[in-house]
């Protein structure tokens, strides 16, 4: 029970690295708030994680939303402890001469702007009583381009840079913020590099770890993240990779 007594928000927690986060945190204590768009899977998310999960609908890219939200969860309960900033989109694939201004916006506003709001509305209170945790969900895009993905890679680059700016200035307040950066793990955001079984296999044969990475592995790293056993740690780019960026 690491996080017992801890309130913990996860953003785009009704699938994929959100939900196993969510569930981990459940199952250690915490009392885990998900967000996403639609109220009907995050219910059914919370169902199946159990006890301790609240799902509560929002659109991250909707500042007004994102008010809502964290004026909700500290009316009940006081405080956020931890802040997940999972949520991401990936509207912009293709060849980078072809994005056009909507696409850019799009990117920007759910993959950036949400994570620096979110901070703005959550931190204040971790500074005032001097301890939380926020972890960012990067990407090895963000390490490395990624073909035909610039925007996703510039928005994952950028979280990176966001992230070392805040655990530089909230350090001395208390307030940890590391970023976890995943490679190919088994979600609908990546299906495109694991459905296919010669694509699969073509990545996997270019890193050590020869097996198709889980949700529930970054989970583990978010909950290490989370917990009072990372006081050290800030400012920090975990890569979960399977050792591809090593390859």
């Amino acid at each position: 029970m690491q996080l017992k007594g801890k309130v913990a928000l996860v953003t785009g927690g009704s699938r994929g690295i959100g939900k196993a986060i969510a569930s981990t945190f459940a199952g250690e204590g915490a009392t885990t708030f998900i967000c996403g768009r639609k109220q009907e899977s995050l219910d059914q998310a919370a169902q199946e994680i159990g006890q301790h999960v609240i799902p509560l609908a929002c659109h991250v890219g909707k500042p007004e939303e994102l008010k809502r939200l964290v004026d909700k969860i500290t009316a009940e309960h006081g405080r956020i402890d931890i802040l997940v900033n999972n949520a991401a989109t990936n509207v912009a694939q293709g060849q980078c001469l072809t994005f056009d201004d909507g696409q850019f916006d799009k990117m920007i506003e759910v993959n950036l702007k949400s994570t620096f709001r979110l901070i703005r509305l959550v931190a204040p209170g971790m500074c005032a009583r001097g301890s939380g945790s926020i972890i960012n969900i990067s990407s090895i895009a963000g390490l490395r381009p990624q073909f035909e993905g610039l925007m996703y890679s510039t928005t994952k680059a950028a979280l990176i840079m966001m992230t070392k700016c805040y655990a530089l200035e909230l350090g001395p307040k208390g307030v940890r913020v590391n970023a976890i950066a995943p490679g190919l793990i088994q979600t609908v955001l990546s299906e495109y590099y694991w459905k296919d079984r010669e694509r699969l296999a073509e990545r996997l044969k270019a890193q050590p770890i020869k097996h198709l990475g889980q949700p529930e592995e970054i989970a583990e790293i978010a909950l290490m993240l989370a917990s009072d056993k990372a006081s050290y740690l800030t400012g920090q780019v975990i890569t979960v990779d399977g050792g591809a960026m090593v390859a």
